[in-house]
């Protein structure tokens, strides 16, 4: 399918592309109702709510790349006044993120638009790709010194994966005609050429190239296709990514019509949490006795609260214990 200006957008959905002239390919995420969700039922600062929604507008155009189902988790630890993010993409299409902050600290930002490595400060982004078991598990670690989660994309990236790469993220509240509302967006495109020697590009470690194809070295051009793709991704506004009056096929039409673009299947995403009363269950068994007699509060329940959907678990002890003694808790 050819990307034209008639089609009409859905919203929590990736659109997978190809620029088959240039060798890129590429995503583009809308989040909607999705993203509303998860940023307005824990009631996050502003700013916190739009570093929160890039993060998953990050982890849905990575993880939605998974070719098989598994997770692939995004997560901060920092010294910032948002001391971590974690974001959940379970393949083929479920989201879930929640982010700790100290709130003195974010008002202390004040109200001005607040960039990310002020909320973020230093420490480390871990991008986890979990098959479902330890030989299968593959992390990533990014230091966080200073740098947006868009730069942390890039340098994960080159370092990595070594594939040239460019994203874009884009978060905002009271879009037009959605007044109170949040919105996230996201591209990346990746320069994929077939040809060993078109993807020796100058900023790159040599990294896989097979034995006999020297690298180019720095002072080598970059791959002139890759230059006029980074270019006109460049060339994107915030308020395109997050604008439900634009497409996401209507604007890879704004970009690479002049090369031509194929656009794919949508991928769906939807606003889902993991948590179920046997996986709270089963982290309780993981304490010993006295740790879980512990957990017991004054009213004689043990009350556990998830992190990303909030739902509260009352649980009466004495059928806590009753369970993991007749080992119905696994």
């Amino acid at each position: 399918m050819t990307a034209g200006t008639d089609t009409i957008d859905i919203d929590d959905a990736v659109l997978p592309f190809a620029v088959e002239a240039l060798d890129v390919r590429g995503r583009v995420v809308r989040l909607g109702p999705s993203i509303d969700t998860i940023l307005r039922r824990h009631g996050y600062p502003d700013s916190v709510a739009r570093l929160l929604g890039e993060a998953a507008a990050l982890t849905v155009l990575l993880g939605a790349s998974l070719k098989f189902e598994g997770r692939f988790q995004l997560q901060t630890k920092t010294d910032g006044p948002v001391e971590m993010i974690v974001v959940d993409f379970e393949a083929p299409d479920r989201l879930r993120a929640t982010a700790r902050f100290d709130a003195e600290r974010v008002a202390a930002l004040g109200t001005a638009p607040v960039r990310d490595a002020d909320l973020i400060g230093n420490g480390h982004l871990a991008m986890t790709i979990d098959q479902g078991s330890a030989a299968s598990r593959y992390q990533g670690v990014v230091p966080m010194e200073g740098q947006g989660l868009e730069e942390a994309a890039h340098q994960y990236f080159r370092q990595s994966e070594q594939i040239p790469t460019v994203v874009r993220l884009a978060v905002a509240e009271a879009v037009e005609g959605e007044a109170g509302r949040w919105r996230a967006g996201g591209l990346i495109v990746q320069f994929l050429p077939q040809s060993i020697d078109r993807a020796r590009l100058a900023d790159l470690p040599p990294g896989d190239i097979p034995e006999g194809h020297a690298h180019l070295g720095a002072d080598a051009p970059e791959d002139d296709s890759w230059v006029e793709a980074r270019s006109l991704a460049a060339t994107i506004e915030d308020h395109e990514l997050i604008d439900p009056n634009v497409s996401s096929e209507r604007l890879l039409y704004r970009l690479f019509h002049e090369r031509g673009v194929r656009v794919f299947d949508r991928q769906p995403v939807r606003e889902t949490c993991r948590c179920s009363r046997e996986r709270v269950m089963g982290m309780i068994r993981s304490f010993g006795p006295d740790e879980r007699r512990d957990m017991v509060a004054d009213d004689g329940r043990i009350v556990i609260t998830c992190e990303f959907c909030s739902r509260r678990y009352d649980l009466d002890p004495q059928e806590v214990e009753m369970e993991i003694g007749e080992g119905r808790v696994q």
